[in-house]
């Protein structure tokens, strides 16, 4: 996943990374908490992890593809900021330690396809999250994994870059494939192809609630994106703190 794309994804994505930095912090402050260490997971290209490095946090970008860390590194030392990054499987992690809060952007729990890989993330949550820490993450919903992007076919063309995007979603296992084909543009007007598949599992809120409690994590806020208004199946992204008991 993720390995040519690694280089054009930065052009293609129009996410407000500051706005889900600033719902992260709300959702801090009304959770009472002020964490000084953060893992950022599926971190990506660092997209999240350098916004929230720059407004003090320590943190640690966890992901698994070696390009897109590679490009996160060299923003990072471009920006003078000393953030750990570890190229680890989010449901293989190994920490050196333990963490105030965990967050997961752009929904990155959607690639988990397996239930049961998901009940393992959430037990590492709980084993490497301090008492009274949150894990904050978002999610494309069944809604909109069915009924927007399943099945449909995306064509555009911006910054350069031409490409189709194929996706088909599948009743039975829940699971959205998309099959992604770009065509990059060379200096001399030629254009390159490459070609990226990529699944996403739809997981209803009910799903997450009994994942998290399997693991002996509470689900304290699942919202609307960005803002504190109780969300449900059918909102096409849904923000979830989910909360480690203390004692």
């Amino acid at each position: 996943m993720y390995n040519d794309f690694a280089e054009v994804y930065d052009r293609l994505q129009d996410a407000d990374y500051g706005r889900f930095v600033d719902f992260y912090e709300k959702i801090f402050q009304k959770q009472g908490l002020a964490p000084e260490l953060v893992l950022d997971l599926a971190c990506g290209t660092g997209n999240i992890t350098l916004p929230m490095a720059k407004r003090g946090y320590d943190m640690i970008g966890l992901d698994m593809s070696v390009e897109m860390l590679n490009i996160a590194r060299n923003k990072a030392y471009e920006e003078n900021e000393d953030i750990l990054f570890l190229c680890q499987d989010m449901c293989e992690m190994e920490l050196f330690g333990t963490v105030d809060a965990i967050v997961c952007a752009l929904d990155g729990v959607n690639y988990i396809t397996d239930y049961d890989d998901l009940k393992k993330l959430f037990r590492l949550v709980q084993n490497y999250l301090n008492p009274g820490g949150v894990f904050v993450f978002d999610i494309n919903s069944v809604h909109k994994l069915k009924n927007i992007l399943g099945n449909n076919t995306f064509v555009n063309e911006e910054q350069g870059i031409f490409y189709v995007w194929q996706s088909e979603f599948s009743e039975e296992t829940q699971v959205c494939d998309f099959g992604l084909t770009f065509f990059e543009e060379a200096e001399d007007g030629s254009y390159e192809r490459f070609d990226e598949f990529q699944q996403e599992r739809a997981y209803t809120i009910a799903e997450i609630k009994d994942a998290a409690e399997f693991a002996g994590l509470e689900v304290t806020g699942f919202y609307k994106a960005f803002e504190f208004v109780t969300a449900d199946d059918n909102d096409e992204r849904i923000f979830f703190v989910v909360s480690k008991k203390i004692g």
